[in-house]
């Protein structure tokens, strides 16, 4: 059997959908993947509390050489941005080019980029008079929520929707798809792995 691909999770905040892989990963939902880290961008995020409960290693990391550290020491193989509200730096993209997912809170290229986050999102969904919504788990490169999308799921706008009730709809899909994104980008760099293997083997 091969080994599995190791995940770090960077986070800033609550982290449920942190806690959704944690789920998935213990009821055997993510097969080909473990997740070794959890790096926070801020030490007051909630989301270290759940890796901790669960397990895993937790790091703080503000600054971007930080952050590239904490990676190295944890051996990732890839990388889930899940909440995680900073940009990275391009040598952190560099290094881990088509390696890196991310899950936005709306149907890309709606309703994202700079300033898009959060209830933000769902609030502009409703001021555009939109009939539905979703979630969208995409590549991260050097721009804000760029990278080539990897798949979505669409949720519908009901009438009188508040932002926190369209939120609340739309999460329910991320967590559902942020795992779905990992297993699809996990079992690739497994199989990269193995012909990179086999590849040294054969010299």
């Amino acid at each position: 059997m091969s080994e599995k691909i190791k995940v770090a999770v960077l986070v800033s905040g609550g982290g449920t959908n942190l806690q959704a892989l944690i789920d998935k990963e213990a009821d055997g939902q993510i097969p080909d993947a473990h997740i070794v880290k959890v790096i926070a961008s801020r030490e007051d995020a909630f989301a270290l509390e759940r890796a901790a409960k669960a397990g895993i290693e937790t790091a703080v990391a503000k600054e971007p050489q930080q952050v590239m550290e904490e990676l190295q020491k944890s051996g990732a193989d890839m990388i889930v941005l899940a909440g995680y509200m900073k940009v990275l730096p391009k040598e952190i993209i560099e290094r881990y080019r088509n390696k890196i997912i991310n899950i936005h809170p709306s149907l890309i290229p709606k309703y994202c980029g700079k300033g898009f986050y959060g209830k933000r999102v769902h609030k502009a969904v409703l001021e555009g008079g939109e009939k539905e919504s979703g979630a969208t788990v995409h590549f991260v490169d050097e721009g804000v929520d760029t990278g080539e999308i990897i798949l979505q799921e669409k949720v519908p706008v009901l009438e009188g929707d508040t932002p926190d009730e369209l939120a609340a709809r739309v999460l329910k899909v991320e967590h559902r798809i942020l795992a779905e994104g990992l297993n699809q980008i996990a079992a690739k760099i497994q199989v990269e792995k193995m012909k990179s293997d086999e590849k040294g083997g054969q010299r």
